[in-house]
């Protein structure tokens, strides 16, 4: 499987962005589907996973992000997306999609750089 990031940008604090992830190859090998960040001189954080296939999506949030982030997916798109929404400066970071869980050895994007500042 193959992901390629878009839609990161610059924002002022409390503003919105929708990242998307475009996925090829063989996603459904993958139970889930997910976004992470990594911001200079800091761990990789996950931030928001989803079940592939037709089913009812399943979603998972990491505590830093629920209520503020939403993660969807197009089936029909193989795409993947996170809407995010009262951004903070914190959330500046590079953004990137992979398989749930993590995996060092999995696929996944370059990224896409966030950036919050006034």
């Amino acid at each position: 499987a193959q992901f390629v990031e878009s839609g990161g940008g610059l924002v002022q604090p409390g503003g919105s962005l929708r990242l998307s992830c475009a996925a090829s190859g063989p996603i459904l090998d993958y139970y889930a589907i997910g976004w992470f960040r990594q911001a200079p001189g800091k761990e990789r954080e996950g931030l928001a996973c989803i079940s592939t296939g037709t089913s009812d999506a399943n979603t998972y949030y990491a505590d830093s992000v629920k209520g503020r982030f939403a993660i969807s997916r197009d089936n029909a798109k193989n795409a993947f997306y996170l809407q995010m929404n009262g951004l903070k400066l914190e959330d500046t970071a590079v953004y990137y999609c992979a398989t749930c869980p993590y995996s060092d050895s999995g696929p996944r994007g370059q990224g896409t750089q966030v950036t919050v500042s006034s």
